[in-house]
């Protein structure tokens, strides 16, 4: 027997066990592999006007046909005015929802766990998880609504203690607060989820044998529920500190408005008006791949010393 023959018998063998044995698990994921194809990796061939003088006309033909220009609109990126600005934002903002936003579902989910009331647990998990599903189209204009410095529900109280009225989104001063804010709201019952389903996987036996033991429940959690999510903990981190430089457009192109631009313009808001609006689409892909850039080497950088400390990176 030859060894293409061979080769081709253990083929067939492969395809009949894993395709066509898992059918309809492959069919199931058929959509989702469609849409990574069609929105994450054909657009990949567009980054080529990154180094191109790319004009817009002309479609596909109009990006082969653009001339190239190497470097120049990365140069253009970096010698630009307003690049440190939009750097320091982007930093800001995701670092401070790092600080306070990641913690959140962690702690959040620790004390429901705690919760022996059934019912009442799963009433607190329905509603923290329902603004999830809201668009921060919605959620943007909620807190437009409350914090209205003319007609919101916090007026009243300004006035009872007789303070000014503060426009908490006109306010470079408590915009980014704001940000935070409306984002942990939001994400909270989405991460806490996940955690309690982390939570959910532990052994009983470890906790009746703590019990047992005299622990309490501050040192159950520290010495048991903690150390066993430590590795969903530390994957959620590391794709976390991969999105700082990736801020959340929907949010912040909802809320701001020229008066906050000097502390809430990022990369991806900057992106949209000079590239969308403004046309310039070269330069804007040349930003674009520098932040994908980024963002892949601080995954790589914190998985990495996720790794040196001891813990279970993502690979």
């Amino acid at each position: 027997m030859s060894t293409g023959t061979i080769k081709r018998d253990s083929f067939s063998l492969w395809f009949k066990k894993n395709i066509i044995k898992y059918r309809f698990f492959h069919l199931l994921a058929l959509p989702g592999i469609i849409y990574f194809i069609l929105f994450k990796y054909v657009p990949i061939l567009g980054l080529s006007i990154a180094f191109k003088d790319y004009n817009g006309m002309g479609g596909i033909e109009g990006i082969i046909n653009a001339p190239w220009v190497g470097l120049d609109n990365f140069r253009d990126l970096f010698s630009s005015p307003s690049f440190f600005k939009l750097l320091r934002n982007t930093l800001v903002i995701s670092l401070m929802r790092l600080f306070w936003g990641f913690p959140m579902p962690i702690i959040f989910a620790l004390m429901l766990n705690e919760v022996r009331k059934k019912r009442f647990k799963n009433i607190v998990q329905t509603i923290t998880y329902m603004p999830h599903f809201l668009s921060w189209v919605i959620v943007s204009g909620l807190a437009v609504m409350l914090l209205s410095p003319s007609s919101g529900p916090l007026v009243p109280l300004f006035d009872f203690f007789h303070i000014k009225p503060i426009n908490f989104l006109g306010s470079t001063d408590t915009f980014r607060g704001v940000l935070v804010a409306s984002s942990i709201w939001k994400d909270l019952g989405w991460g806490t989820i996940i955690y309690l389903a982390a939570i959910s996987g532990i052994s009983q036996d470890q906790y009746e044998a703590a019990r047992i033991e005299g622990a309490s429940r501050f040192q159950k959690t520290r010495y048991i529920t903690l150390p066993s999510i430590k590795f969903v903990i530390t994957i959620f981190f590391i794709l976390r500190v991969g999105k700082i430089i990736n801020e959340n457009f929907e949010q912040i192109f909802n809320m701001y408005s020229p008066v906050v631009y000097s502390v809430s313009d990022v990369f991806e808001t900057y992106i949209y008006r000079r590239g969308i609006i403004g046309a310039d689409y070269s330069f804007t892909t040349a930003a674009g791949l520098f932040k994908s850039f980024v963002s892949l080497a601080l995954v790589i950088i914190t998985n990495k010393v996720a790794k040196l400390l001891g813990e279970d990176g993502i690979w």
